[in-house]
């Protein structure tokens, strides 16, 4: 079992960047493919990015496509979102979650397939 710890998150103005980071737990981090995922106040969970156990392929909503990227640090059991041009839609509490795959490429975006999930990192953007 992995535990997921969020952090990096706060109070930014539009066009700002911020960088996400999720630590895990455990010695078999490169096993894990991982996730972010997003809440804002009276909306669904929703995908943000995803990517595969070695990092080689990464998953993108469309929103978010062309801003954010994610990135992993399998040496220090890391994963990343680097948040760029934010804006007020992008303001909600920002989740990663893990999953244990077998396929080195496979990355999964929909919140079902994540067993593990940290506590989350609110992000807020102002206007």
């Amino acid at each position: 079992q992995v535990q997921l710890v969020e952090s990096g998150g706060g109070l930014v103005q539009t066009g700002d960047s911020l960088r996400l980071s999720c630590a895990a737990s455990g010695r078999t981090f490169d096993s894990y493919a991982m996730g972010w995922f997003r809440q804002a106040p009276g909306k669904e969970r929703e995908f943000v990015a995803a990517i595969s156990r070695s990092g080689a392929n990464t998953y993108y909503a469309d929103s978010v496509k062309g801003r954010f990227t994610i990135s992993r640090d399998n040496a220090k059991n890391t994963v990343y979102l680097q948040m760029n041009s934010l804006r007020p839609g992008d303001t909600a509490l920002y989740y990663c979650a893990a999953r244990i795959v077998f396929s080195a490429s496979y990355g999964a975006s929909t919140q079902n397939e994540y067993p593990y999930w940290g506590q989350g990192t609110q992000v807020t953007v102002s206007s």
